[in-house]
């Protein structure tokens, strides 16, 4: 038995089955590259799906992480710390909003927003109590949480997880026409992805999102970004809904905004919103806010501003879509994507062996829904990287 088959043998043997890993035991990581336990090399096109924007193990982070590990790690929100003020402060200038809230993983960060809505539609809007209700798209994924998947589509995350927390309403994605149909007099947001991730890459329609502000200033209702994987430059911009120049009221965010080195997440919201809706004690996590986790996300946001990852990703996005809609395979539907987030669908359901065709060949990428293969690289990777990549995959999907 190879050292590989050993450690997915534990894991069978010892962890709940409730992920289908492809067959790879990683053991090192730098830059866009990781290293297997039997000693290969692969190029990561995925990114943690897009936690590790930065790269592995980026020496500034790296920094920021073992400064912070010999001062101070944790105090709980029972006592203040010196980095969470300085990093909300950083973070809100970026962002452009009054204050944020930060937590620990993505699915809290959706909660939180949730959680903010439902406070200020009861405090400030006046809906009668226990009937406030927010419209979300059919194709979404927001988390894995009981309430989450409460509005999930996806019977994979629903079956068997009832009975469903009610206030959702579902509508189909990038429909204007739906949204404002479905507003009632109790609907107080609508929460939204700007390109829906897990469901395969889903870009939605030029000027969906700002159809969509339009709709929620218009009708009084909150719009609410998850930008939890679009966020931090994946897709070209800081945020993807800069693209359309949309200011949602609330912005999700995690993964890329702890490094791909510590779970760090969040939202950001002006005081209309933070002050109805939080009061001590209402909300929170011991580990929110935690001086170890605002030190590397100062360090973070730093390094995709100072090595402008962002213009690094839309220029190279569009460069890898290009050359992947040559591939000659009547088997692909098509390719799309922003940034360096990039779907590529198949007619069939065979993404799946593609992906274990790239892995075996030095390329690692995930496939989703079967039909779909994900492709997100580091946003540091070069373009003679890129190419590179580009070389395998050709090769392995022609």
């Amino acid at each position: 038995m190879t050292k590989t088959e050993q450690f997915i043998s534990e894991v069978d043997r010892v962890s709940a089955h409730n992920y289908h890993p492809l067959p790879i035991v990683i053991s090192k990581a730098d830059g866009i590259w990781v290293t297997d336990v039997e000693g290969k090399k692969y190029l990561d096109m995925l990114s943690a799906y897009s936690a590790v924007n930065q790269g592995h193990r980026h020496p500034k982070i790296i920094k920021a992480m073992i400064d912070q590990a010999e001062r101070l790690t944790l105090t709980s929100r029972a006592f203040h710390n010196d980095k969470m003020g300085p990093f909300l402060s950083k973070l809100t200038r970026l962002t452009g909003y009054d204050k944020g809230l930060l937590m620990n993983t993505g699915a809290e960060a959706v909660e939180t927003a949730i959680k903010a809505a439902r406070r200020w539609g009861y405090n400030e809007k006046g809906i009668p109590e226990n009937q406030a209700k927010i419209i979300v798209c059919d194709g979404n994924f927001h988390g894995r949480t009981t309430t989450i998947v409460s509005f999930s589509t996806d019977p994979t995350c629903r079956t068997g997880f009832g009975p469903f927390t009610p206030g959702f309403k579902i509508i189909p994605y990038d429909d204007p026409a739906a949204l404002e149909n479905a507003i009632d007099a109790n609907t107080i947001a609508f929460l939204v992805e700007p390109i829906q991730g897990e469901a395969g890459v889903k870009v939605p329609s030029e000027g969906y999102l700002k159809k969509c502000r339009e709709i929620t200033k218009e009708r009084g209702i909150l719009l609410i970004c998850d930008e939890i994987q679009t966020g931090f430059g994946r897709t070209g911009r800081m945020f993807c809904s800069d693209w359309e120049n949309v200011r949602p009221d609330i912005i999700c965010m995690g993964k890329a905004m702890g490094g791909g080195v510590y779970p760090v997440s969040g939202i950001v919201a002006d005081n209309f919103i933070m002050e109805a809706a939080f009061s001590p004690g209402n909300h929170g996590s011991t580990f929110g806010g935690n001086p170890m986790a605002c030190a590397i996300a100062s360090a973070s946001i730093d390094v995709i501003v100072d090595e402008h990852l962002p213009e690094r990703a839309m220029e190279l996005g569009e460069y890898f879509r290009k050359e992947l809609r040559k591939i000659d395979n009547p088997n692909i539907k098509e390719v799309r994507g922003k940034g360096l987030l990039t779907g590529l669908e198949f007619k069939t359901n065979c993404a799946h062996d593609y992906s274990l065709k790239l892995m075996k060949n030095g390329v690692l990428a995930k496939d989703t829904h079967g039909t779909t293969i994900r492709f997100a690289p580091p946003l540091v990777i070069t373009k003679k990287e890129l190419a590179d990549a580009l070389e395998t995959i050709t090769r392995e999907l022609a």
